[in-house]
């Protein structure tokens, strides 16, 4: 199957975010939750749904991210895939065709991008309507539709800690209603990472596709 790769931008919530009276309560507390952490680390198993083969994929993967906007997504098997969005650009990075592409930093800043929903970086009540459907194993359910639909983003459900306010569980569909599902099996928050870890320096053998000028598209949406 085609490996969706999307998964562009950062953890952040920069702003406070006001006027969160019309959302639904958990979804006012998933804002405050981003909107105060300083960094996370986390394990996650991803599955990618083919709507037109029926074809599924699974892989699993670590994600750090640290604000402003720094964030490292690594996944292993059966497609090892490395994005990195460091101070100065992105990289994405496939080790199996050993091939590393550059992008813009502005790719990071997209307020409708799979990364700013998959790490609960949007302003749910400016670029979404959400609605909330009740409880699934002790997490509420959102279902959110970007005012602006883009063609890698047209509808998105996440579940949420009513707690903790942090997303445990995802799923995005694109256009074509291809899925892409992330489950959160470990979540740290506000903890200590190094700078070196949104770092990269292509290896020896790598090839270095640089689309970083303003006319270049991705190769593919990030993180799918």
């Amino acid at each position: 199957m085609t490996s969706f790769r999307l998964f562009l931008l950062g953890l952040c919530l920069l702003l406070p975010t006001p006027a969160m009276g019309k959302m639904p309560p958990v979804a006012a507390k998933l804002q405050t939750t981003y909107s105060d952490l300083t960094a996370m680390r986390a394990t996650f198993s991803q599955t990618l749904r083919h709507k037109e083969s029926g074809a599924q994929e699974s892989r699993t993967g670590t994600l750090l991210f640290q604000k402003p906007l720094l964030m490292r997504w690594e996944t292993g098997e059966p497609s090892p895939e490395l994005l990195i969005v460091t101070s100065d650009e992105i990289w994405n990075v496939f080790p199996d065709e050993e091939i590393a592409y550059k992008y813009s930093l502005d790719l990071a800043r997209d307020a409708r991008s799979v990364i700013r929903v998959i790490t609960g970086q949007s302003r749910l009540e400016e670029d979404f309507d959400v609605a909330e459907e009740g409880r699934e194993d002790g997490l509420i359910t959102l279902r959110l539709y970007p005012k602006e639909p883009v063609q890698s983003l047209v509808e998105a459900v996440f579940w949420v800690d009513p707690l903790s306010g942090l997303i445990r569980r995802l799923r995005i569909y694109d256009f074509y209603g291809n899925e892409n599902e992330v489950l959160f099996t470990r979540q740290e928050t506000d903890v200590r990472l190094s700078r070196d870890a949104f770092l990269y320096t292509p290896a020896r053998g790598i090839v270095v596709e640089d689309r970083s000028n303003a006319d270049s598209v991705m190769q593919k949406p990030l993180l799918q």
